[in-house]
């Protein structure tokens, strides 16, 4: 057997310690909302009532993700809409937001804060893979919705232990295989060169993409990992440019993801296509290396672009931008991960409406059974969809390459679940 990983390790450790410790289940609290009539009594109403729901977010609002952080400002900003509008179904939300400094064991901490202290409804929007690995096992446990986690590693969706905690974003083994397609049908003979961070987020898409084009003329010809300690990735650049790779898999994290754009751009001897995956795309990333520095980058994307002019009579858009400007006023509208915290909150009010129950158990079965739900703010096309057999909300993604100041789709969107399957085939 291979050898466990750091994060695996520090993940259980870290649920080990909190289970331990852990105060006494949530589990049939009523203080905070009146107990629903027929099939619903009984179960837990912690954190909403008949005018109230209350919701947690941990993010990294400091740390080596801190890019990451203003995304909680586009799920608030879209909460903050909705109230002035009566809220959800009636009930004004109160999002409360927590800094991991994306650190599992501090993820852990704010994890028992929110439901021990705080007492919310569910954990909406744990951001990153590790993060959120040290703190599902005790979110379940003690029975509390954690949906729509910010990370798209793949377990959200293939694990069955797990029930309270679902994905949103299309999982990093099936955005692997959009780019493995788009090699074959572009550069079939390619010879790749992958950066990628060392922990669950960087292995998933780089063996998603390894196992796509296993057996095509498409060669992984060099890899380099870094660990987000790490200062810089620019030893790992210079060793990837050794491989005259003609395309680079930038598998990163933004502070990682600038640093490798960069480093690119400076090497004028190595002129790779460089492919960047979604959570590192965002402008924000991009534009500290100069925009003239990123013309031909690839990546690809399943919500509307705030830069892209062709959503400027989007209704959607404007209410996004009149929202940013009013609630979050020192926010940057066209940074694309403000715009995934409205798609990502506007997808939970989608699934906090389907409830049969105003419950935590309500919400967990919603989550879990949405049929082509349409979100305003995610591209034409893309849709909501689980099941029984299906536990990925989002999975359609459509390729963009930048060009000028923007990213430009191209190509049809491709149904991953259509095309290659679930993450398990």
């Amino acid at each position: 057997m291979r050898k466990t990983t750091a994060l695996r390790a520090a993940a259980a450790a870290s649920a080990a310690l909190l289970l331990a410790t852990a105060c006494n289940s949530q589990r049939g609290e009523d203080e905070q909302g009146t107990a629903a009539e027929g099939a619903c009594k009984g179960q837990q109403t912690t954190g909403i009532t008949d005018t109230t729901i209350k919701l947690g977010g941990i993010y990294p609002l400091s740390g080596p993700a801190s890019a990451y952080g203003t995304i909680s400002k586009g799920v608030g900003t879209y909460f903050k809409h909705v109230n002035d509008q009566g809220g959800i179904d009636g009930r004004k939300v109160e999002f409360v937001v927590r800094d991991d400094g994306y650190q599992p064991p501090k993820a852990v901490e704010e994890a028992r804060r929110l439901v021990e202290r705080e007492k919310v409804f569910a954990v909406f929007q744990s951001l990153g893979t590790p993060s959120t690995a040290a703190v599902w096992d005790y979110l379940n446990k003690q029975q509390v919705p954690q949906p729509f986690v910010a990370t798209g590693a793949s377990v959200w969706g293939t694990d069955d232990q797990h029930p309270w905690t679902i994905g949103w974003q299309p999982n990093y083994v099936s955005e692997a295989r959009v780019y493995a397609k788009y090699l074959k049908d572009e550069k079939p003979k390619a010879k790749v060169a992958v950066l990628f961070q060392n922990d669950d987020f960087g292995k998933d898409l780089l063996g998603g993409f390894k196992e796509a084009v296993a057996g095509s003329g498409i060669e992984v010809v060099a890899e380099e990992s870094y660990e987000v300690t790490d200062p810089s990735v620019s030893a790992q650049m210079t060793s990837l440019a050794r491989s005259k790779a003609d395309v680079l898999l930038n598998i990163t994290t933004p502070k990682f993801g600038s640093q490798a754009l960069a480093s690119d751009a400076k090497n004028t001897k190595w002129n790779p296509l460089h492919i960047v995956n979604n959570v590192s795309s965002s402008a924000a990333v991009l534009k500290p290396v100069g925009f003239k520095n990123v013309q031909g980058v690839v990546s690809a994307t399943y919500f509307k672009d705030p830069a892209d002019p062709q959503w400027a009579d989007d209704a959607e858009m404007k209410a996004y931008n009149d929202a940013l400007d009013k609630y979050a006023p020192d926010s940057d509208p066209t940074n694309q991960f403000n715009a995934y915290g409205w798609a990502a909150a506007s997808s939970l009010h989608k699934a906090l409406d389907a409830m049969k129950c105003p419950t935590r158990e309500g919400l967990r079965d919603a989550v879990r059974d949405l049929k082509d739900v349409k979100v305003d703010m995610l591209l034409p096309g893309v849709t909501l969809s689980t099941g029984p057999d299906d536990a990925f909300p989002i999975e359609t993604m459509q390729l963009m390459r930048f060009k000028g100041e923007r990213w430009q789709l191209f190509g049809e969107p491709v149904d991953t679940r259509k095309e290659f399957g679930s993450p398990g085939n």
